[in-house]
């Protein structure tokens, strides 16, 4: 039988205690998190490319994705005012244009035109003047409501053209490479064939260089 020193026993001992101790340690302490490296916003930077289609499919999309969401309710407010003009004359195209029709045939049971009239105001087959100015005006109000109708779905196609234009635009200009020293310098320079020899066939001047 082998008989360990006394001294041997402690150190093995206080080894063994010491590992104990740091194993509890360790399984007490809660287990860190693994962090996600986030996106810096400050050097983050957009895809001109995926902005181009983001703002092709979603309106506003690409403003969206570039972070100017000032810019939201100018591209929505531009869309809700163009829908609404083209709601607003497409219906008072075709009040006008049913009353001119109903005013051309002639069918009494057919008179919506009167709505349109003065109070207390009527047009009647004995009085052709008043009908023939009425179907004037009902013609050219007719054409003037279904122009600006027209008008407004072309500016509602502008918009959106305008808030690709923009989006792709925006995100380009972010990664474009913008030097910090831009600085203008004038000096004096010789212009002419002998520059060396400023006496023969040469001319003094200005020369601007602009460093950016």
């Amino acid at each position: 039988m082998v008989v360990l020193p006394t001294d041997s026993i402690t150190r093995i001992v206080s080894s063994l205690e010491d590992s104990l101790d740091n194993t509890l340690k360790a399984l007490s302490e809660p287990t860190p998190l693994i962090k996600k490296n986030r996106r810096d916003m400050a050097i983050w930077k957009p895809d001109p490319q995926r902005a181009l289609w983001l703002a092709l499919v979603i309106p506003g999309g690409g403003q969206i994705y570039n972070r100017k969401y000032w810019k939201l309710p100018l591209v929505y407010g531009g869309f809700m005012g163009c829908l609404y003009a083209m709601n607003w004359n497409n219906t008072m195209y075709k009040d006008y244009s049913q009353a001119y029709l109903d005013l051309m045939d002639g069918n009494p049971s057919t008179q919506s035109y009167n709505q349109f009239l003065h109070l207390g105001m009527q047009i009647t087959e004995d009085n052709q003047q008043l009908s023939n100015r009425y179907k004037d005006i009902f013609k050219k109000r007719k054409d003037r409501f279904r122009r600006w109708r027209d008008m407004s779905f072309f500016v509602l196609v502008g918009v959106y053209a305008l808030s690709v234009i923009d989006a792709y635009v925006d995100a380009e200009l972010s990664v474009f490479d913008i030097s910090k020293d831009l600085s203008l310098r004038v000096e004096p320079t010789v212009f002419g064939d002998n520059a060396k020899n400023p006496l023969k066939s040469s001319s003094l001047g200005l020369q601007c260089s602009l460093s950016f």
